[in-house]
């Protein structure tokens, strides 16, 4: 990836598997009621074009750039929620929204084969590679 222009992946409502678990989370960590299940259906529709409103983003319900932008939260040791979830549920490390060593590790290692500052925050380009990574085990595999 080093070198590269990564995009935003577009998810809408039909998507399942990768990335809606993270987009649920995330949905979660802004206080939208959803239930982690990696379907992009109605309830996360319901909650995307909620939040798109509060942001001033078009309500379709689509996630694209804009939305993945505003929906991202900077984690890192010490931070603990959905968002840290968000990271934790590619990682193969406890589920536990705690960023602890575990997280931390991975998150490094997945930053540097990535090409990205091995700082193990996850900001914004931390997670648009995570999110836009094809292979839902890359996380884990880079550790």
């Amino acid at each position: 990836m080093a070198g590269t222009h990564i995009l935003w992946p577009t998810t809408r409502q039909g998507s399942t598997q990768h990335p809606v678990p993270t987009l649920q989370y995330l949905l979660r960590a802004h206080g939208h009621t959803v239930t982690v299940d990696g379907v992009f259906g109605a309830q996360t529709g319901d909650a995307v074009r909620a939040y798109q409103r509060t942001r001033g983003i078009p309500d379709n319900g689509v996630v694209c750039a804009e939305t993945w932008q505003a929906l991202i939260v900077k984690v890192g040791p010490g931070a603990q929620g959905n968002a840290v979830r968000g990271v934790q549920h590619r990682s193969g490390v406890a589920l536990d929204g705690v960023y602890g060593p575990a997280t931390e590790s991975v998150v490094r290692a997945f930053q540097s084969s990535a090409g990205l500052l091995a700082d193990g925050v996850v900001g914004e380009r931390t997670w648009q590679a995570l999110i836009s990574s094809s292979e839902a085990g890359e996380l884990r595999l880079a550790a």
